[in-house]
């Protein structure tokens, strides 16, 4: 009989992304790896090839999981721009007890990268642009249904509450007061509509 794989690869990519999302990417060893994902070495190295490689999947696993909780958030919304606001609300006030860290993974890792790492830094640059277009569709779909005010262009809207939500997630590390932050995410989508 043979033995079952000990090895669970999504488990171990999850395991990862809350590593490399809390330390950042240079501030996490090869040791840190081994012992989140509970993997030697050769098989980290057999499995991504480098942790160049299992990095760049983490980002991915990032991005594919922000993705999906925007779309359902949406879906299960009343509107999509009272959708797109929870999502917005849940990323930067109601996340601080789940996630390994209040900022963006995907902006943390452009932050942190310089031009040494050029492709990864790349590819998180592409990860946030493909989020952006993710709330420009939102955005065409409230204005359809005249949620959003015709005079706006949601490309253009898409990129401001992109930046609104970075320095949100950002300010949620000075200020403390919930309260205060709704207020602010509320006064983002008042003047959109």
């Amino acid at each position: 009989m043979a033995a079952t794989a000990k090895f669970d690869r999504q488990e171990a990519i999850q395991k990862a992304t809350e590593l490399f999302w809390t330390k950042g990417f240079h501030a996490t060893s090869m040791r840190n790896i081994q012992q989140a994902i509970d993997m030697r070495p050769g098989s980290i190295y057999a499995c991504f090839g480098s942790k160049e490689g299992l990095f760049s999947e983490t980002l991915q696993h990032y991005a594919n999981a922000s993705k999906e909780r925007l779309l359902s958030t949406v879906a299960a919304a009343s509107s999509p721009l009272q959708g797109l606001q929870q999502f917005i609300q849940e990323a930067v006030v109601s996340c601080r007890g789940g996630a390994p860290s209040s900022m963006c993974m995907l902006v943390k890792t452009v932050s942190e990268l310089t031009d040494e790492n050029a492709d990864l830094l790349a590819e998180a640059k592409l990860l946030l642009r493909q989020m952006e277009a993710a709330f420009a569709a939102i955005l065409s779909e409230a204005q359809v249904q005249g949620e959003l005010r015709q005079d706006l262009d949601p490309d253009q809207v898409a990129r401001y509450l992109q930046m609104q939500m970075m320095g949100l997630r950002a300010y949620r590390h000075v200020n403390e007061d919930l309260d205060q932050i709704d207020r602010l995410i509320e006064d983002i989508f008042s003047n959109l509509r």
